[in-house]
């Protein structure tokens, strides 16, 4: 790999960095100023349960009710504070992935090429960008290499335009995208004094659109806000007509309000879906989207590319065939001259400074086999990029004594196809390319060409080459590789395998992994000239696709699209951004992907591993899942506090306000940790791997889970109604009663947790899951339940009364009666299970 130095560029040295950065600052766009702190407080203060209390709080001072004015006070600033916690544990997490996908940059320091964050490029530096990359600061072009930049998304035109150093417009802008070649500019503004940032101002109004799942869950929320709203004044109604008293009447319908109001689902949610993705951060899979963590459990097909996904992208320098010898060697044995000419032609046609790993690999096999290095004494004057199909490229270079070289390199096809070769000659070729490819070689022909007039033809197809020969790299497939195939197919999500190789070269690597359906290949010419109707039904039989280009790949995601499947796509280059746009699920590598894939994706895979998109997927599943359980968690537990607040005063019992806002506050401190905190951290269920995808268009509750939880509600509603009549029918006092009662309610909760943490497996089962936050925080809850009954203060300020024996052992009893039930269904639903298996 040539130096940039013999560019005669050698960038800034680190003191010059520093004294850049001092006098410009850093390369970051700063708008608006926020106070995240306060936005949060903000946001808690505009909170429906915060207002509540804040109305209760303020008539119990009012009315003189000092000692329940200060609980509830106390109970706004621990609400409070609980939720600055939990939205501090999802900024954190957001945060660390906002440093985890700032983009990368190459520049030239000390006169080394070094790769650095975007933010950290100053003034002065020397940035290198190539295809597929973003542009990260303005600059001026000093050195290029067949260079053409998208400026779109600062001129609106689509098309690209070639620049170099010698043109009139010789500057690049952040935020576009390069479309071909290289090039070095030294830069001249960054952050807010670029042109984007200039402009930029406008971006800070736009607001993230919300997806389907949050919609769903926050008009649930909204809903039973509305209907809390229609009962609240109902209630208020009710007890003003009985007892005259505005004050009191409006306390006693925030109670029923407070129980009503679900506040614990968004939260839930948003915490759900930040901490999900700050885990599968930890697992290196950066998720760039929140609706990627929803989706992701869906997925049905993986279409996945070969070239360091399947295989390990090492592109070992294998073999070498000339057509003057008509034989194949391995590249280290002893060279002759025709091999070393090869090796040699195929450096020209490859990038001066090179960032393909093949490319990289014929400059160093050049720089072994020469005893005189003459790259440095030749200098590019013409360039074709890679183009056509299949795609080829040449470079034209020039020394000081005006001797030419032009040499071509591609896919073997195209090179071919502008060579003068007979009839036998390309017989030998093809008998080459189908014994090689059967053996899994990735090849590329090279060719040269002698071309005397200064007017260089428009198409490179226009020049007529000498096949020189063909080099074969073998990139073998990772060690993982079968595993995370079976893994995938025990998940029930099929694999397609979409390469830009050849048919023999796709088939020999997808039989070597045990690859399923290896043997059938369809080829991106054979692909585009089906009709839509055809492909859709190709798709589901075909899984290893050829030659496949831009136009190909996307119309392969559509196909499945339209047949329903859930598509992730995975991808690196340029060309793969349109397929990965469109996909469900655009999954871009960390370490080999381009900046433009990694834009169009959803998730990258930091070490391009796909082995991490089966516990990627197996975190969707657990995320969703745990979410589900959290919310029919909340749905359960929400209905017995409704209407055991609501059943005592619209039937007119003995004791029709048997809770206050302050003990409907302590089950709203006990659910929230509950649900929002053991739920999310509980672990993967053993069968959800087994599992066929959920469907995409599945509802987030059917029909059958939400009648479990009304039910479950119910139940555990009529244990508390039961313990009030029967407490009365014993004769016990209003404090006797509403302590039992409460403790039924407790008791629920903590066997719901328990009993809930699988919909199918028995809590004998459930038990052993590793979650040490199930322990902590049902030992608190039993804490505090001790403390409100046994410790005088407490028991007189809530109006309990201390329980006996017997009395504790009845709610006890009563409570888990009204939620161990759910056992039987569960051991019904594995019987039937077992005797269908």
């Amino acid at each position: 790999m040539i130096n940039p130095s013999d560019f005669g560029i050698a960038g800034l040295t680190n003191e010059q960095v520093n004294a850049s950065k001092k006098e410009h600052g850093t390369n970051t766009f700063n708008y608006k100023k926020e106070n995240s702190f306060l936005d949060a407080l903000k946001s808690i203060v505009k909170e429906p349960m915060v207002i509540l209390l804040l109305i209760a709080s303020s008539i119990y001072f009012i009315t003189g009710n000092w000692g329940d004015g200060i609980f509830l006070a106390s109970a706004i600033i621990l609400v409070g504070s609980i939720s600055l916690y939990q939205d501090s544990r999802s900024r954190k997490a957001l945060e660390n992935l906002e440093k985890l996908t700032h983009p990368k940059s190459n520049v030239i320091r000390n006169g080394t090429v070094v790769e650095i964050d975007s933010q950290d490029i100053v003034v002065g530096d020397y940035l290198m960008v190539e295809e597929g990359t973003t542009v990260s600061a303005d600059g001026v072009i000093v050195h290029s290499n067949d260079f053409s930049v998208n400026e779109s998304i600062l001129t609106g035109e689509s098309l690209s335009v070639y620049k170099n150093s010698n043109s009139s417009d010789n500057l690049i802008f952040t935020g576009t995208t390069v479309a071909s070649g290289l090039a070095i500019a030294q830069i001249t503004a960054i952050g807010n004094y670029t042109k984007l940032g200039k402009i930029g101002k406008s971006l800070e109004d736009i607001n993230e659109e919300k997806t389907p799942l949050e919609v769903k869950i926050f008009n649930f929320v909204k809903l039973m806000s509305i209907w809390g709203g229609v009962i609240f004044l109902l209630v208020w109604l009710i007890n003003y007509i009985r007892s005259g008293v505005i004050l009191d009447s409006l306390l006693k319908a925030l109670t029923l309000a407070m129980s009503i109001l679900p506040e614990e689902i968004p939260v839930a949610f948003t915490t759900f879906m930040a901490l999900g993705a700050w885990r599968l951060m930890k697992m290196g899979i950066v998720v760039k989207q929140m609706k990627t963590v929803e989706t992701l459990g869906s997925a049905t097909v993986i279409c996945t590319d070969k070239t360091g996904t399947i295989t390990q992208n090492k592109m070992a320098l294998a073999k070498l065939f000339t057509l003057e010898t008509e034989s194949v060697i391995n590249a280290n044995d002893d060279l002759g001259a025709n091999e070393k000419e090869l090796i040699t032609i195929s450096m020209w046609a490859s990038e001066p400074i090179p960032f393909d790993p093949m490319e990289i690999t014929l400059h160093d096999a050049y720089k072994k086999i020469t005893s005189l290095d003459e790259r440095t004494n030749y200098k590019m004057v013409h360039e074709y990029p890679l183009g056509g199909k299949p795609p080829m490229m040449t470079h034209v270079f020039k020394n000081a004594k005006g001797k030419r070289i032009i040499a071509a390199k591609g896919a073997p096809e195209a090179i071919m196809a502008v060579s003068n070769l007979t009839p036998s000659e390309i017989k030998i070729i093809q008998e080459t390319l189908v014994n090689l490819g059967k053996d899994g070689y990735r090849m590329l022909a090279v060719g040269k060409a002698v071309f005397d007039e200064d007017t260089y033809p428009e198409k490179q197809q226009d020049f007529k080459f000498d096949f020189k020969g063909i080099v074969a790299f073998y990139d073998p497939p990772k060690d993982n590789i079968s595993q995370v195939l079976k893994d995938f197919e025990s998940a029930g999500i099929k694999v397609k395998l979409v390469t830009g190789d050849n048919a023999n070269t796709a088939m020999a690597i997808a039989k070597q992994i045990n690859f399923k359906g290896y043997e059938k290949c369809i080829s991106g010419d054979e692909l585009m000239k089906l009709t839509d109707a055809e492909l859709q039904e190709k798709v589901k039989h075909i899984n290893v696709f050829s030659r496949m280009f831009p136009d190909a790949k996307l119309r392969i995601v559509n196909a499945l699209k339209k047949n329903n499947e859930v598509v992730a796509m995975t991808g690196d280059g340029v060309n793969d951004g349109p397929a990965l746009k469109a996909s469900h699920i655009g999954i871009a590598m960390g370490k080999k992907g381009t900046e433009i894939a990694k834009q169009a994706a959803s998730l990258i895979l930091v070490d391009d591993d796909l082995s991490k998109m089966v516990d990627a997927v197996a975190m969707g599943r657990k995320i969703y899942t745990n979410l589900k359980k959290a919310i029919q968690y909340i749905i359960s537990i929400h209905i017995p506090i409704i209407l055991t607040v609501f059943i005592p005063l619209a039937l007119r019992w003995i004791y029709p306000n048997i809770f206050s806002p302050s003990h409907v506050i302590i089950l709203e401190l006990i659910m929230g940790p509950t649900c929002s905190i053991i739920f999310e951290n509980e672990p993967l269920e053993k069968n959800l791997m087994f599992k066929k995808p959920r469907p995409f268009s599945t509802t987030f509750f059917n029909y059958k889970e939400l009648t479990t939880s009304i039910i479950q509600g119910i139940a555990i509603t009529i244990g508390a109604l039961f313990t009030y009549q029967y407490t009365i029918y014993l004769g016990f006092t209003e404090n006797t009663t509403r302590t039992m009662v409460f403790m039924v309610l407790i008791v629920a909760n903590i066997f719901l947790t328990l009993v809930n943490r699988s919909f199918y497996y028995s809590i004998f089962t459930t038990l052993k899951y590793k979650n040490n936050l199930v322990p902590l925080i049902i030992g608190l809850t039993i804490i505090l339940s001790l403390a409100l009954l046994y410790i005088p203060a407490l028991t007189r300020f809530f109006e309990f009364e201390s329980l006996s024996f017997s009395q504790l052992g009845l709610t006890i009893a009563i409570g888990s009666a009204s939620v161990i039930w759910y056992e039987l269904v569960k051991w019904r639903k594995r019987s039937k299970k077992n005797i269908s298996s």
